[in-house]
């Protein structure tokens, strides 16, 4: 096994070349350059995390005043648009209204014509026909009052002769009960 080992470093040692001088060196040259490199990258994260301490509370009270004021254009804004939204809405619930007053007064009307139509049903007089009663019970009432001052004249003249002739039975009642009154006054 020794031989082995042996043959087997022979061929390794064959199997490498040797590096040339000038390989060599710049294979060091860029293993600096990418040392170097990579330690001035930690240090630029190191210095960057050291400003963020230092200037982080600077930087984020300026971000705190820069939304403020994001804040309150936005409100501005949204503000203008809560007026323009509350004329629409203000516009579109007087439109209901208006709608829902059509509506109510077509209804309305429909039940007026039916109750109408059921009160001629049932035989109840309606605005014109006791408009019409009256008028016809005034013509009767002025007809009565005429007939009845025509008549009144003839009516007087025959009944004077009668009461002055005799006593009416009124008369003979009244004068006995004032004489009673006048015995129990004396007495």
């Amino acid at each position: 096994m020794a031989k082995f080992k042996q043959a087997a470093k022979k061929t390794t040692a064959r199997k490498r070349p040797a590096a040339p001088a000038g390989m060599q060196d710049q294979a060091e040259r860029l293993t600096r350059t990418l040392s170097e490199s990579a330690q001035q990258i930690w240090l630029a994260g190191v210095g960057a995390f050291g400003r963020a301490q230092a200037e982080g509370t600077k930087l984020f009270e300026a971000l705190v005043k820069e939304g403020l004021s994001l804040e309150q254009t936005a409100r501005k804004i949204a503000g203008g648009r809560a007026e323009e939204v509350r004329g629409a809405v203000e516009s579109r619930v007087g439109q209901a209204r208006e709608r829902a007053a059509d509506t109510w007064d077509r209804l309305e009307k429909v039940f007026e014509d039916r109750v109408q139509r059921a009160l001629v049903k049932l035989g109840v007089p309606g605005r014109e026909d006791l408009a019409e009663l009256s008028r016809r019970v005034e013509t009767l009432t002025a007809e009565l009052r005429r007939q009845g001052e025509a008549a009144a004249p003839k009516a007087r003249k025959a009944s004077r002769p009668a009461a002055v002739g005799k006593k009416t039975t009124a008369a003979r009642k009244a004068r006995p009960a004032a004489k009673r009154t006048s015995r129990t006054a004396t007495q």
